[in-house]
């Protein structure tokens, strides 16, 4: 893992510790929201990376940020398959 240092102004700072929020976290977050939204990484490296268990919790994130989940057809054909295979 690498580490990135980023010059922040003052009042950007004062804003996410007046709301108790983790900056790193925050950062990690909205990077890696924009990089989804961009099509730069996929949902399952979201999920990687946000440390988030299901795909639930991914569309639940992509829902408070208003983003809206990447389903390609490649998704609906791997869970058609799945549905498939357990006879669903």
């Amino acid at each position: 893992m690498q580490h990135v240092t980023i010059s922040l102004p003052d009042e950007l700072l004062a804003a996410f510790s007046a709301h108790g929020q983790d900056l790193s976290r925050a950062a990690l977050e909205a990077l890696a929201l924009e990089a989804y939204r961009t099509r730069k990484i996929s949902t399952a490296l979201l999920r990687q990376l946000l440390g988030l268990q299901t795909r639930m919790e991914v569309d639940a994130f992509l829902k408070d940020h208003g983003v809206e989940l990447e389903y390609t057809l490649e998704d609906l054909e791997r869970d058609r398959e799945t549905h498939r295979q357990h006879g669903l």
